[in-house]
């Protein structure tokens, strides 16, 4: 039996492995195609993208649009079409808020100090100024009910900490507002948000997305002192964690909307143009800090530009007749760096249905080689090409022994990969809705995050051979009979 199992296994690999192989005369045209995109074209557009004109291309900020609006024009200018019904940028909404007035009073004059015991966070939606004689004591507030008791206009108080299963701080954020809560007191578990006056302005200034749960709630974090104050309140008599406590909350801020844009073009497919192979990258970075500009050459110019030259190099096969069967849908993002916005944004917004979206193969950052391969800079890190599609690695490694023979590195695919860079890129919104994914990616490096990341330390024949790698991966799966098999749970 054993040998029987080993024997049908190894005959349904062999079968997979032919049927991702590709016939000779057409491994000729993709090489052909694929051997367009090369070090100089890519060099041109990094060259570009992270130039003073661009001005760190931070979202919604006039160095965005100027790259938005260049990456449209390379995107008409290679052949493709618009994506985004009809144009090239979907546009979504942000907000940058300031706050302008915060306060925990407790009893009429005894009043915290913000920054010291408690912050705020800025994407709280509603303007507050109310005095409550009690609140609710919820520990976990995993369920946001005690003994059926409801808390629709109540405020609750929970740990941010919690026990190893329960939902996340914005789940439960997420279910207080669902509830009906006024306000949440989390008691945070981090000593570190009242001593860092940076951390401070991270939650009281800055770009968010509305979503469920914070944009419906006031969500208030307390020092472990606070709470103290707090629980000493006396309990209600028929419902103890009612606690009976004069509570003052104030919570005002200045709205300001923002709207950057994702860039999209199409080319469309032929009997399977109704399925849809996204190739994807991130285009914003961090903007400017004074006069000081952060470039962003490999993070993401470096995978913006291998975009533009993949989409160059299908865009020339399809007018020789070598289109893709199923559609290729090339999508530029703003917003990364703020928490994966504008890749949020489309996925809740998406121009072409989930359902018939194939994959998405995103590239953020192949430019550079990480101090781990300094010796033999001949690879490229590959994350989650087997989380939900098992062919989806098959059909990538079949790619680069056929083609390119780079050094397929799966270290940050380990599911407890301490960096976790499975869930730091746009490719994870698609995978959390069930769509298969690659992340292709070179790893960190000194210059990641800073100033100095610039286009004159890009290793553009690497580039190259890294774009062209995604290439043939998207040629692959574009262009063969079967979609991809889904057997993996989103995560």
């Amino acid at each position: 039996m054993r040998f029987l199992v080993v024997a049908c296994c190894l005959v349904s690999q062999l079968a997979f492995g032919q049927q991702s192989a590709l016939p000779d005369a057409e491994k000729e045209i993709a090489s052909r195609f694929g051997n367009t995109i090369t070090a100089e074209k890519l060099k041109k557009q990094v060259y570009k993208l992270a130039s003073d004109e661009m001005e760190g291309r931070e979202t919604a900020t006039a160095g965005q649009e100027k790259a938005a609006a260049y990456i449209a024009g390379e995107f008409a200018q290679v052949g493709l079409q618009p994506g985004a019904n009809g144009k090239w940028q979907q546009p979504y909404t942000l907000y940058n808020d300031s706050l302008t007035a915060a306060a925990i009073t407790l009893e009429k004059d005894q009043r915290f100090v913000l920054g010291r015991d408690f912050w705020v966070d800025i994407r709280s939606g509603i303007n507050l100024d109310t005095i409550v004689n009690e609140y609710t004591w919820l520990n976990d507030g995993t369920d946001m009910e005690y003994l059926g008791q409801s808390v629709a206009g109540k405020v609750v108080m929970i740990n941010e900490a919690a026990a190893r299963g329960v939902n996340s701080l914005n789940e439960r954020v997420e279910l207080a507002a669902a509830k009906g809560v006024t306000a949440l007191l989390v008691i945070s578990s981090y000593s570190s948000r009242f001593s860092n006056p940076k951390g401070l302005k991270s939650y009281t200034t800055g770009i968010y997305q509305k979503g469920p749960g914070f944009s419906q709630i006031n969500v208030y974090y307390i020092s472990p002192s606070v709470a103290a104050r707090l629980k000493k309140a006396p309990a209600d008599a028929v419902n103890p964690a009612v606690r009976k406590m004069s509570l003052r909350l104030v919570f005002k801020k200045q709205v300001t909307e923002l709207h950057p844009s994702n860039v999209l073009g199409i080319l469309e497919g032929t009997d399977k143009k109704d399925e849809y192979v996204f190739i994807t990258a991130h285009y914003d970075h961090l903007g400017k800090e004074g006069h000081t500009v952060y470039y962003g050459a490999d993070d993401d110019a470096s995978g913006t530009s291998a975009v533009i030259e993949i989409a160059r190099a299908f865009a020339a096969a399809s007018k020789e007749g070598h289109g893709p069967r199923r559609s290729l849908v090339f999508m530029t993002v703003s917003g990364e760096e703020k928490g994966l916005l504008g890749s949020t944004h489309y996925t809740s917004s998406p121009v072409y249905p989930l359902a018939s979206t194939v994959t998405d193969l995103n590239i953020d950052m192949i430019g550079r080689i990480d101090p781990a391969h300094e010796k033999d800079s001949n690879y490229i890190y590959i994350i989650g090409d087997n989380r939900l599609s098992s062919e989806l690695r098959t059909i990538n490694e079949s790619a680069n022994a056929t083609f390119t023979n780079l050094q397929l590195d799966y270290k940050y695919n380990d599911p407890e990969d301490p960096e976790a860079f499975y869930y730091r890129s746009d490719h994870y919104m698609f995978a959390r809705r069930g769509i298969p994914i690659i992340f292709y990616f070179n790893g960190t490096h000194a210059d990641y995050h800073q100033p100095t990341d610039t286009p004159d330390k890009i290793d553009y024949p690497l580039l190259a051979r890294r774009a062209r790698l995604v290439f043939y991966t998207a040629w692959m799966v574009a262009n063969r009979e079967e979609r991809l098999v889904v057997d993996g749970i989103p995560q």
